[in-house]
């Protein structure tokens, strides 16, 4: 099955469907996952769920029989029927296997097959069970114990095995090769090349191999050669599942859409004697699994995610009478089997649940088992009980074998000697930056060697380089290391984290410029890169931000926010969160594989470049989508279209799509044309030369054009013969894009060669053009006009010349018989004027952004991004005119010199993708920015929650005559709860290291006014709902609730976070003062920028420097006499309780003109709290401390 398209997401467990269900937790699972199941203590076992009594079965129609739980809360990955004994066995998302034995479903066993990667296939022989894993092949007997365990290339992701025969083994994956295994000898004997990458389903005949892969082919391969004998191209998008019976296959998978990838409803069906396709059959569900069930006819079972089944001939009609719904517990069908006998289907739901359908009351899995072995009962109870406080209890009483051999630890003392293990040395630097306190040394870490980790031998040559030593926390170590091929400010940068979390990290260390960072904490913030890219593209960055819409999760309005954090911060990083959150509730994103699990992005499993070069593809359909809903958004009544839109395409199709003419050519003579646009284009290198050696030299132009007008050879179906046939594609370019793109598809050392050798030869040219002979590296300015590269660039130094093959210009010119010429351009080249040559249908496009990938094994590599920031931008921040190269790595920002941009050191730094702009772009577009947030976002609005009425209103609206002005003040206060627990480590000194922060998500935001007769009155108190899994609601501290933020069943008023956050942001935008306590956190959760000057933070306005932050309960208890946050937390109280701090800090400072006699009501504040040890005294104690002397100055004032 492949997993590559289907939704990961999971839904909360419902107790209803299943109320006798009693889950025991195995003791390596997270407690967390059973915080919404129901427990029946006096519920059935977990070991089966009988089926109740009224249930019956009919004889050939397919019943759930029984129902077991695998792991609680633990996705099922795959599951088995054993080919020798009456057994179902299962693999989890975890990598832990169980068994179950009969149709009663009975434990048998269960163990852990791998620690973090999931089961993907098991294949049961005759003495063991082979567990498939990512890079990993286990062969385990079926009580547990391994046989073997053989480990592949780390690089590998293997998902499909075939058992060819009784010894040999096909294993299959993304790669482009095919393994051949002996199970005899447990070694690689064959590598099959496979032209077609990622096999992910396998199958056999008597006359075929038939592999499935992603891109949506079946191939058939001869059984001895494993040659491709022939193709199928099923589908467009991907495939999901394929089998095959007698003459027939069947497929089922998904087809490419406008909007993505869509589940295709049409079944493939091909006839293997005429090898080609017959009627496509049409079913009533969406198909992830498919088999055939020969029984009286060759019918198939179609299965759906959802859980509907349904039975149909493959050369008939499908009949929606014969659909059966699965009732899982979990929202989704992960895995499906049948058995060998045919009488039992096998399903595992997304709960770690399976549920076995049978079509008799007493089925067999097996036409013919053999017996299974079972475990010996265990004889400790009938052994007698030893009292070991008895000094004289006979140690013969203990069962020990008989035995007249010598025993193994009974060595002779000629062969033995006692040889302690000589101690390590002490690394010197260790004792160099040592401290002692009494007799016991601390030292940090040099992390020169694996965690907890001490090599038994310690050899001469122990200085060797070491893959895990020496890695910097930040680009800026303390000096640089000799063998580190990374430059230090290309290395993964890290946020180093303390108990005040991000206050005192220096941020302006990386970033000197005015410009913003993006902060790399958050999951799948690997497109940080791709991000600052599309905002230094002025006419995106001014589209993206006039852009408003009613959907609740959509890219461009989270793009459009992000974007004006950028704008507003003056050199402060930024974090993509609410985008990201966006970004991963999208279908299309999972299905691509482009949200990456965080222990997969923390140790850079996959290819950053091929995961880049997705998203690069994904985002620019994204936005060119939303963009194109141009209906008017109903629930922000004040947003209107955007001024860039037209009736027609959207402006992101403007600027980035290309429209082409694509011929198919049959060797009948026929020809079909038809019209189609693209955003952006994938480098095809030319065939041949990238195992060429000999250093034939190709211009980046060549490359480029033959990558845009394509021709290529291959099947394709052609009306005139009614038959697939070999054709002819060519692709011809009708408009060029303004904003040219360009996926380099660097994936293989074969493609990195290429652009290694083509950067040498244009060296060599360069040189020889020179004269020949460089005899010192840096030249004088009446010689630079001589040294140039092939490109045309000029440069002052050799070394500039040196991973050279990238063109700052290229010259594209559309001649009249539609073709396209393409050269790379000089700036010393003549250019007329724009208009005059644009009419000729000749353009220069320079290039601004190149984002690569850094190769380093010690930190799992990272992306980065290298711009050419534009007048504008330096105008709006430093209020000069000027072009510069700056380096974006996260929140690292660093100009860099132009050749730096083009420079691709292959060995660390390999280009992914390329942009490309038309000269003078920003005057072909307006560049105005309309703010599209207006008053009516604040009116009253409907609550997504079901059950709430206006009895539970907790806040009155604004009405027209109260809309904020400038200057006004409104009290704030959020409530959050925790998506993901901290992650840190403890010191040897004792103090804790925060290695990854908690993961916040803002759950309610009350905002009060702060004038005007309802002082103090909330005008918004908006519960956010989510839809990701919360792990702790922090109820303490947050007075949230489980169920509070469920639209199902919650009383608040709920709303979504981008309809709270448009609320915000009209605040912002108007110029109101936010007055609260910790704002600042607040405002980072909820991912706001707020200048400065429009927060007023108590924490700061009551604090004396260097001094502790004092809590908003004792300032309230001190300055108020209000006891507030008794049990919990009231956002309400909160605010209010703010505003009136703040009042009162205006009368103690008189508005801030006696500084010194509030810095000694200060004085006061922080000696009383140091005698009270900050705590505010219970009802029964002093209740006000008006009564203390110390609070006199107050009470003077």
């Amino acid at each position: 099955m492949n997993f590559e398209g289907l939704d990961p997401g999971l839904a909360e467990f419902s107790p209803a469907m299943h109320s006798t269900l009693d889950p025991v937790l195995d003791a390596h699972l997270n407690p967390s996952l059973l915080q919404n199941v129901q427990l029946d203590p006096e519920g059935v076992a977990l070991e089966a769920l009988p089926v109740q009594e009224s249930v019956h079965i009919m004889e050939g129609v397919y019943s759930e029989l029984h129902s077991v739980v695998a792991e609680v809360g633990v996705p099922v990955s795959v599951s088995h029927f054993d080919l020798h004994e009456e057994m179902l066995w299962v693999g989890s998302h975890g990598g832990h296997a169980t068994s179950f034995f009969g149709p009663a479903l009975e434990r048998y066993s269960s163990f852990q097959v791998n620690g973090g990667d999931d089961i993907r296939q098991i294949q049961s022989l005759e003495n063991g069970i082979l567990f498939l894993t990512k890079n990993n092949l286990k062969y385990m007997a079926r009580g547990g114990l391994i046989i073997f365990d053989y480990l592949l290339d780390e690089n590998e992701d293997m998902h499909s095995v075939l058992l060819t025969d009784n010894s040999t083994l096909l294993v299959g994956g993304l790669q482009n090769h095919i393994l051949e295994i002996d199970l005899n000898t447990v070694q690689e004997t064959q590598k099959y090349a496979v032209e077609t990458p990622g096999v992910t389903i396998m199958r056999q005949t008597n006359r075929f191999f038939f592999c499935g892969h992603t891109s949506g082919k079946v191939s058939l391969r001869d059984l001895r050669s494993f040659k491709v004998e022939h193709e199928f191209d099923a589908f467009s998008g991907s495939l999901s599942d394929f089998d095959v019976h007698g003459n027939l296959l069947a497929a089922c998978g998904f087809s490419s859409r406008l909007t993505g990838l869509a589940c295709d409803r049409f079944l493939k069906v091909y006839d293997l004697r005429m090898m080609r396709a017959i009627t496509p059959l049409q079913v009533h569900v969406d198909p992830a699994f498919l088999r055939f069930i020969p029984t009286y006819t060759s019918r198939l079972a179609i299965i759906s995610q959802s859980g509907q089944c349904q039975f149909c001939e493959p050369t008939g009609l499908a009949n929606p009478a014969d659909i059966f719904h699965v009732n899982p517990v979990g929202p989704l069908l992960m895995t499906f089997d049948v058995s060998a006998s045919k009488q039992a289907l096998a399903f595992g739901d997304s709960e770690g649940c399976v549920h076995l359908w049978t079509d008799s009351p007493e089925p067999s899995f097996n036409p013919y088992s053999r017996e299974t072995e079972f475990a010996l009962p265990c004889l400790v109870d009938s052994l007698p009980p030893l009292d070991w406080s008895q000094d004289l209890l006979p140690l013969s009483l203990i069962p020990v074998p008989l035995t007249t051999d010598a025993l193994l630890s009974d060595w002779p003392a000629a062969n033995s000697a006692p040889a302690p293990r000589r101690a390590p040395p002490v690394d010197a630097e260790i004792l160099r930056t040592m401290k002692k306190v009494g007799f016991i040394g601390y030292a940090p870490n040099p992390r020169t060697r694996l965690r907890n980790q001490i090599p038994y031998r310690l050899k001469e040559s122990d200085h060797e380089f070491d893959n895990f030593s020496q890695i910097t926390e930040s680009p800026t170590g303390r000096e640089e290391e000799p063998l580190h091929i990374v430059s230090k400010k290309y290395r993964k940068v890290t946020i180093k984290y303390s108990k005040l979390g991000l206050e005192d990290f220096d941020f302006k260390h990386y970033n000197k410029t005015l410009f913003a960072g993006l902060e790399p904490h958050i999951p799948n913030a690997y497109c940080n890169c791709m991000i600052q890219v599309l905002y230094f593209l002025e006419p995106v960055r001014c589209l993206i931000q006039n852009h408003l819409c009613q959907k609740e999760f959509c890219l461009a309005c989270e793009l459009g926010f992000l974007f004006h954090m950028l704008d507003l911060s003056r050199g402060d990083p930024c974090q993509g969160s609410n985008f990201l959150r966006a970004f991963r509730t999208i279908p299309e994103a999972s299905a691509l594989g482009l949200i990456l699990a965080d222990s997969d992005e923390a140790s850079g499993k996959g290819s950053l470049a091929r995961l880049i070069q997705r998203w690069n593809r994904f985002i620019l359909t994204q936005l060119h989508q939303d963009m194109q809903e141009l209906e008017v958004p109903q629930a922000y009544r004040g947003a209107g279209g955007s001024s860039f839109c037209s009736s027609g395409d959207s402006i992101i199709g403007q600027l980035f799509s290309c429209e082409m003419e694509n011929c198919s050519l049959c060797r009948c003579g026929s020809e079909t044309v038809r019209a189609s646009s693209t955003l952006l284009f994938t480098l095809s290198y030319p065939e041949g030369s990238i195992c060429d050696k000999t250093g034939k030299n190709y211009d980046f132009a060549q490359v480029l054009k033959r990558s845009i007008c394509l021709e290529q050879n291959t099947q394709a179906w052609c009306d005139n013969c009614e038959k697939y046939q070999p054709t002819i594609q060519t692709r011809n370019i009708r408009h060029l894009p303004d904003i040219l793109v360009i996926n380099c598809e660097v994936n293989s050392s074969k493609e990195a060669d290429f652009w290694r050798l083509q950067a040498e030869v244009a060296f060599k040219i360069a040189v020889k053009k020179f004269g020949g002979e460089i005899k010192s590296k840096e030249f004088a300015l009446a010689d630079r006009k001589e040294l140039r590269s092939p490109e045309g660039f000029l440069c002052s130094s050799i070394e500039e010349l040196k991973n050279v093959w990238l063109p700052f210009s290229i010259r594209m010119k559309m001649t009249k018989n539609k073709g396209l010429d393409v050269c790379n351009w000089a700036d010393e080249h003549e250019w007329g004027p724009a208009r005059a040559e644009e009419e000729l249908g000749v353009y220069v496009y320079d290039l601004m952004a190149t984002v690569v990938h850094i190769l380093d094994s010690r930190t799992g590599g990272s992306l980065v991004a290298h711009i050419k920031v534009g007048e504008t931008y330096h105008q709006r921040k430093e209020g000069v005119t000027h072009q510069q190269w700056y380096l974006f790595n996260d929140f690292l920002i660093e100009p860099i010199d132009k050749y730096e941009a083009v420079q691709f050191d292959m060995n660390w730094k390999v280009p992914a993708i390329l942009y490309y702009v038309k000269r003078n772009l920003n005057s072909r577009y307006n560049l105005n920015i309309k703010n599209p947030i207006e008053a009516s976002v604040l009116l009253a609005e409907a609550s997504l929650a079901r059950k709430q009425r206006k009895t539970h209103t907790t806040f009155i609206p604004l009405m027209l005559n109260e809309m904020p002005q400038v200057g006004d003040l409104v009290g704030l206060d959020a409530e959050f709860v925790t998506l993901n627990e901290e992650e840190a480590e403890l010191r040897s000194d004792g103090t804790k290291s925060t290695i990854k922060p908690s993961q916040m998500s803002v759950a309610r935001i009350t905002c009060v006014r702060g004038q005007g007769p309802n002082e103090g009155i909330p005008f918004i108190d908006d519960y956010i709902s989510t839809q990701e899994q919360v792990v702790d609601y922090l109820t303490q501290y947050s007075g949230i609730k489980p169920g509070d933020l469920d639209a199902k069943i919650s009383s608040k008023h709920l709303t979504t976070l981008k309809s709270t956050y448009l609320k915000l942001r009209f605040l912002i935008d108007i110029g109101v003062k936010f007055v609260g306590h910790g704002l600042q956190k607040d405002f980072r959760v909820i991912n706001l920028m707020v200048p400065k000057d429009q927060v007023l933070d108590t924490v700061y306005l009551f604090h004396m420097p260097r001094k502790r932050m004092i809590s908003l309960r004792f300032l309230a208890w001190y300055f108020l006499d209000l006891k507030i946050q008794g049990e919990t937390h009231d956002s309400i109280e909160d605010a209010r309780t703010a505003l009136q701090l703040y009042r009162k800090y205006l009368e103690l400072s008189k508005n801030g003109t006696e500084p010194e006699s509030f810095h000694k009501v200060l004085k006061g504040l922080y000696e009383k709290g140091r005698k009270m040890d900050w705590k505010v005294p219970e009802p029964e104690s002093q209740t006000s401390p008006k009564n203390a002397a110390v609070f006199s100055s107050v009470l003077a004032l």
